[in-house]
């Protein structure tokens, strides 16, 4: 089932317009009394996927939904494109409070964050010194600059590694005055058909979403530029999880997901009230659109939390 139509409207975050979503909660649904969630999607991905799957399941509960794209991707205003700035992020998240808090419909005292994937760093990081954020939750959630230094899977990476990637950073960096042509970096194969026998079956489970009917958008290109990892290597996420306290956090990860150590570190690292929710059987990408149990949670999460 689709979510409610959405309204195309726009914020500008560091100077750069927004492109963004905003969904009205169902007119059959509980009054929430303006409460509302800004959706974040993960890395090189764009509102249209995983962010309109959960603003489906929220709106139809009540809640008004905000999802937009990240500067420098999707229909949002940034160059260099297909860059990824953790920091930029982190501030698009707090813009879009701010562009909450002049919705008439929106009670400002009710704004909430949820952050899929890379998002799910990004969010609470956000809420950390944001305090206009009354509850945060997660969902697949990844640190970006923890996985630049560890990799994906827990220690699948090392500082050697990136090393070399901050090495293609400087050099992209340097094509700015040179115009010597650095590649882009491709997260995924162009084709799901096009996977290695030995593509480790972490990515394999993005690549069944990503490129296949499944998910794929052809505005989600899969795609980051190489000055990205120069950002991205000293970030850290979670570091002040502690900070959010006594505003709730929600971290919901699979059991299957490759990524479930992210969210067990970052639960660890908050103060109470805190919860890790673990839905039996999931992987990592199966809790962009298999969100049924994920979204039951959120729903009961968020009403508790945004009143």
């Amino acid at each position: 089932m689709l979510p409610t139509e959405p309204e195309n409207v726009s914020f500008t975050a560091r100077g750069l317009k927004i492109a963004a979503h905003l969904y009205q909660a169902s007119s059959d649904a509980p009054n929430r009394n303006g409460a509302a969630i800004i959706i974040c999607h993960p890395w090189t991905s764009i509102k249209e996927q995983s962010p309109a799957n959960y603003a489906r399941v929220l709106t139809q509960a009540g809640f008004i939904c905000l999802a937009y794209d990240a500067a420098y991707q999707g229909e949002s205003e940034g160059e260099p494109r297909n860059l990824e700035d953790p920091y930029q992020r982190v501030e698009e998240i707090k813009c879009a409070v701010t562009y909450l808090t002049t919705r008439k419909e929106v009670n400002r005292e009710n704004i909430g964050v949820l952050g899929i994937c890379a998002s799910g760093g990004y969010a609470p990081f956000a809420t950390q010194t944001d305090l206009r954020i009354k509850a945060c939750a997660t969902a697949a959630a990844v640190c970006a600059g923890t996985m630049a230094r560890r990799g994906y899977e827990q220690d699948s990476s090392n500082l050697d590694i990136l090393h070399a990637q901050l090495q293609n950073a400087a050099n992209d960096r340097d094509s700015d005055v040179t115009g010597k042509k650095v590649d882009i970096v491709h997260m995924l194969p162009e084709k799901y058909e096009d996977l290695p026998t030995d593509f480790p079956e972490s990515f394999r489970d993005l690549a069944h979403y990503y490129r296949t009917p499944r998910g794929y958008h052809p505005r989600a290109t899969n795609t980051c530029i190489p000055r990205s990892w120069d950002i991205m290597a000293n970030f850290d996420a979670f570091a002040f999880n502690s900070m959010i306290s006594p505003r709730p956090l929600l971290m919901i990860t699979g059991t299957k997901a490759a990524t479930k150590w992210y969210s067990e570190d970052a639960v660890a690292k908050a103060k109470e009230p805190k919860e890790l929710f673990v839905v039996e059987g999931l992987t990592h990408a199966d809790l962009y659109d298999k969100v049924d149990e994920a979204g039951t949670k959120l729903v009961a999460f968020f009403g508790k939390s945004l009143v």
